[in-house]
Formats: structure tokens, sequence, C-alpha cells
């Protein structure tokens, strides 16, 4: 399904070659966000304020490329206390034990016009499993203060029951109150870091 020609290959470390380097993510301008069904009707959408992340670009080889992400769960905003009261508690993410969730890359594929595959193994509380996100390159450039930039958008579906997140009530008019699919969104922003020369 992801196969590529020698031709495609090429023409992808042309045009990535440049960005080759380490990057931070810059947490002010970039989201990490989630949206979930809500009592068979409408999506709860949320995101977390405070994460950190360092991606290690390989222009020249993309499938050499690594991310790491770090989530800090007490962060969870949904726009309602309450709610985030009770996602961040026992019944959820439990944050007062597990603090962090945690996403490392495995391996990333080229799949074409811009998009990558970016398989990881993600961790929530004491559980991790494989997940794969759907990544689209957004663009690089310098910003105003002459910091080199690189931009992507992501997602990604999971079933939070594979994460033991199983709390649930039925509704009285048939279902549940929460789906068991979330999709997860990144929009990221990250700034290369310049490493000094050896001396």
């Amino acid at each position: 399904m992801y196969a590529r020609s020698d031709q495609d290959t090429a023409r992808t470390a042309s045009a990535y070659a440049e960005l080759t380097g380490a990057y931070t993510i810059d947490p002010v301008h970039s989201t990490i966000g989630f949206a979930v069904r809500h009592a068979m009707i409408s999506n709860v959408r949320g995101r977390f304020t405070r994460f950190e992340g360092l991606l290690k670009v390989d222009g020249a080889h993309p499938a050499g490329s690594e991310a790491y992400v770090s989530v800090q769960m007490d962060s969870l905003d949904t726009g309602i206390q309450e709610r985030d009261a009770h996602l961040k508690g026992p019944d959820f993410f439990d944050s007062g034990t597990f603090p962090l969730m945690a996403f490392q890359s495995t391996g990333i594929v080229p799949v074409g016009d811009g998009a990558f595959r970016l398989d990881g193994r993600l961790r929530i509380k004491d559980i991790e499993l494989p997940l794969a996100l759907d990544i689209v390159f957004g663009g690089a450039g310098e910003d105003a203060y002459g910091q080199h930039r690189i931009g992507f958008e992501g997602t990604a579906t999971l079933r939070r029951s594979d994460w033991g997140l199983t709390w649930n009530t039925a509704l009285e008019t048939g279902g549940v109150l929460i789906s068991d699919k979330v999709t997860l969104t990144l929009d990221i922003s990250a700034v290369r870091v310049e490493v000094a020369p050896a001396t």
C-alpha cells in the first residue's frame, strides 16, 4: 500500500534535505487536542496546555527521523472545570498517579504529497501500545526572530478502552454517555535547535 519507487524516494530526499536537524516543539504555537462523541449526539473537544517534544528530522532519509512528545495530564482543558476534574481523576487518567502521557516514534513512512505515516508507541497511565498518526507537512521557514521553524498537522483515531480508560454510563434512551473512539489532533510548530560546533 505504501510502496514507493526509487524516483519518488529521490524526490522526497531532495525536497526535505534542508530541513535536517533537531527541533523542539513550541507549545505557544502548537496544539495537542482530542475529540470524543458525547451522549451519542455531539463531540466534546479538549486540549492539553502543557507539553514538550523533540523532533530529529533526517530530511534526506525521512525514514530515519524521530519524534518524542510528553504531555502533562493535569493540563487537560475541555472548558468545563467539573468535567476536567473528572477526567483527571481515578475514573480516567488519574493524573495524580500518572502525570505524563508520552509518545515515541518507531518509524516514519512517506506516503506522497507531503504526507507521512508516523508509527510509534503511546503510553497512557501504565499501558503502552502502538499508535499510527497521519501526518501532513505544513511548511518551513524563518520566523520574525530569525528562528527556523517547521510545521505539521496530524490525526489519529484510537479506542480509549485499549489503554484501560473504560469508565462509562448507560443512557436511558440507549447507548452510552462517552464513545470508545477518540480522535487525536496535532497542530505543531517546532523550532530548530542550533548545535554549537565542537571545539
